[in-house]
């Protein structure tokens, strides 16, 4: 087998090249050869490289917080709850991410006014609270029980509701005007007499 149908990082080994050649005299098949190594250092190079690139890929993939160490509080139990509470929070620039994750500007104002509050004294509620009324409902990432959540969660479904039912309804009433009428006594007199005619 010629070297030039070999991988520039990859040769066999001597000692598989003679199996090999003893077993099989076919063209070359990557898939059904064994004895493949590594020998030169560009080959380890190149797989090292690969290998790195993969690791740095696949732990892209994880979620990083965005905070700062700078905002961090010194107080364990308050930073926990600061944790707790930001990541309710929705950021109004990304809209998909908890202030907790994003690098936003305003996110970061908000982690700050967060534990801000917090050192005050001011409760988890009256945080929420808080920020709720500066921004809205839509700083929430999980949106609280209200007559309106109702409506718009609930009215899809009935719609849906609603539409079966006037299918149903609908289809009975057509059925019933479908089916034929009797004919009363006079009819059925007046066609006999106009069949023996």
């Amino acid at each position: 087998m010629s070297a030039a149908f070999l991988p520039s990082f990859l040769c066999l080994s001597q000692e598989s090249s003679r199996r090999a050649s003893a077993r099989r005299k076919t063209p070359f098949s990557p898939r059904t050869w064994a004895g493949w190594i590594p020998v030169t250092s560009t080959g380890m190079r190149e797989g090292v490289v690969r290998l790195t690139l993969l690791l740095t890929l696949l732990f892209a993939a994880f979620p990083a917080s965005a905070f700062n160490p700078d905002e961090v509080l010194k107080d364990p139990v308050l930073e926990q709850r600061a944790r707790n509470l930001t990541s309710q929070l929705r950021c109004m620039v990304c809209q998909n991410q908890s202030i907790d994750d994003s690098n936003a500007e305003l996110a970061r104002d908000l982690r700050v006014l967060v534990r801000d509050r917090l050192v005050e004294g001011d409760s988890d509620g009256a945080v929420i609270d808080y920020v709720v009324s500066r921004y809205g409902e839509f700083v929430l990432l999980k949106p609280r029980l209200s007559l309106r959540t109702v409506l718009l969660w609930g009215a899809p479904i009935g719609l849906t509701l609603a539409g079966i039912f006037a299918v149903f309804i609908f289809s009975r009433r057509r059925a019933t005007q479908e089916r034929p009428q009797k004919l009363s006594a006079d009819e059925e007199e007046r066609i006999r007499n106009l069949i023996e005619k």
